[in-house]
């Protein structure tokens, strides 16, 4: 009987009895460098909370997901990405964050039917050719560059350790300062490295939001207005936190990541 009523109801009010449902996009969580889907746990209960589906994806080369160094490649990053949207029935709003940006933009180029939205959170959004190193090059006001380690030998780049706490958690509480250095992973280097292929036709037409941190000593945000200046967006939002808003402040990031799939 239910069944039958809502089956009636539905068309007198305009929408099918599923449409509740598909209302809300699945949302893809993908972390940024020296990073693994952890950092996602308090953003993902809130978008949970509220209703999303979340799947916040680990990418190869770290403990989530282990692979050695030079398995490793910007490709597999994307195509781990193209993977979690398969499994999905609706278009995802993709969320990169960092070097994630890099990622979910490659992504897009490779499956832009299968993406509603991506959201840049404090990452890099790129040009065609563009690659993190190069993007990081440009970026004159960041202050992670004389602090990122390359060992070439071992294939990974790491960050060194005693200025953690100001690249990654400034502005944040005492306890998350003295944690986060042994939460910062070895990124494989390959990937860091390789130029991102982007083209107006496909990359180009998905919509695009940018959530910016007005703090932040990893990606300045000159540099964050710089690529939005050269690369429009949809929306623009800003956080008044430093790299790592989902640890700081992450029921406004989890907001401003609604906001965007609306």
């Amino acid at each position: 009987m239910k069944r039958l009523l809502a089956a009636l109801i539905a068309p007198v009010l305009g929408f099918s009895v599923n449409a509740k449902a598909a209302e809300k996009p699945p949302i893809v969580l993908v972390h940024g460098a020296f990073e693994n889907a952890q950092v996602w746990s308090h953003v993902t209960a809130k978008l949970q909370a509220d209703g999303y589906k979340v799947v916040a994806v680990d990418l190869p080369g770290r403990p989530g997901a282990p692979a050695a160094p030079d398995k490793v490649s910007l490709d597999l990053y994307r195509d781990t990405v193209v993977k979690a949207l398969a499994k999905l029935h609706h278009p995802a709003v993709v969320v990169g964050h960092s070097f994630g940006g890099i990622v979910i933009s490659a992504t897009a180029e490779k499956e832009p039917a299968r993406i509603k939205t991506l959201v840049f959170v404090a990452a890099y959004l790129p040009h065609d050719g563009d690659s993190l190193v190069s993007m990081a090059q440009q970026d004159a006001d960041a202050k992670i560059g004389p602090h990122l380690q390359i060992d070439k030998e071992k294939g990974i780049a790491t960050i060194e350790y005693s200025a953690r706490a100001d690249l990654f958690a400034n502005g944040g509480p005492e306890a998350l300062r003295k944690a986060i250095p042994d939460l910062i992973l070895a990124e494989p280097l390959v990937p860091l490295t390789t130029p991102v292929h982007v083209t107006a036709g496909r990359f180009g037409k998905v919509d695009k939001v940018y959530i910016h941190t007005a703090l932040d000593q990893v990606i300045s945000p000159s540099f964050q207005a710089r690529m939005v200046a050269s690369t429009p967006v949809r929306a623009e939002y800003m956080l008044q936190t430093g790299h790592t808003p989902f640890l700081t402040d992450p029921d406004g990031l989890a907001n401003d990541i609604e906001a965007a799939s609306r």
